[in-house]
């Protein structure tokens, strides 16, 4: 495999980010359906990719070697999908698992895929003690994808924003799977 890629499984490409990916962010964060559940389908703005989010993601790489967010790419067509995350800790010790793809990806069981691929690159090749992930309450999808992934729900707790979006005052979810009770070879985990 080439230096930026991370990792294959039998769909899915995922590889370091570059510059030249700025395109694809902006136009990822800008589909309404993409954002409903982090923004309420507000776009990010091309400024913000551009001079906050894309430096801080290389900047990443090697402060903390194979944990951050990985460009996702179709194994078959070359096409960009979207991001999968191991977004560090201060500490590096438990990244949170995270992962946008666009609409034409959604329905596939890549999620799923990218995920389990994830979460065992995160304990058999970092060493990490836990994985964890967090999303609202109201979005099914994504709780299936972290079960799927061998995470367990943990806690229901609420945040107080100053403009919530629709399904805010149903809470936040945490999801999370520790080291210890992590099975390779068991369903769900491959």
């Amino acid at each position: 495999m080439a230096e930026d890629v991370l990792l294959e499984t039998g769909r899915l490409r995922l590889r370091r980010f570059t510059a030249a990916d700025v395109d694809r962010l902006v136009e990822l964060d800008g589909d309404p359906e993409v954002m409903r559940f982090l923004t309420g389908g507000v776009p990010t703005p091309l400024e913000r990719v551009r001079d906050e989010q894309l430096p801080r993601i290389l900047a990443g790489y090697d402060r903390w070697p194979g944990l951050g967010r990985w460009a996702a790419e179709d194994r078959a067509t070359g096409e960009f999908l979207g991001w999968f995350a191991l977004d560090p800790s201060e500490d590096g010790a438990e990244p949170e698992l995270g992962y946008r793809l666009r609409r034409s990806a959604w329905g596939r069981g890549l999620a799923t895929e990218g995920s389990r691929a994830l979460v065992r690159h995160a304990f058999e090749t970092v060493g990490v003690g836990r994985v964890w992930a967090e999303t609202m309450a109201v979005n099914a999808r994504s709780r299936s994808v972290l079960a799927k992934a061998g995470l367990r729900h943990v806690r229901t707790f609420h945040l107080h924003f100053d403009d919530p979006i629709p399904g805010t005052e149903l809470g936040e979810v945490e999801y999370e799977l520790l080291r210890r009770d992590w099975r390779p070879s068991a369903p769900g985990t491959r």
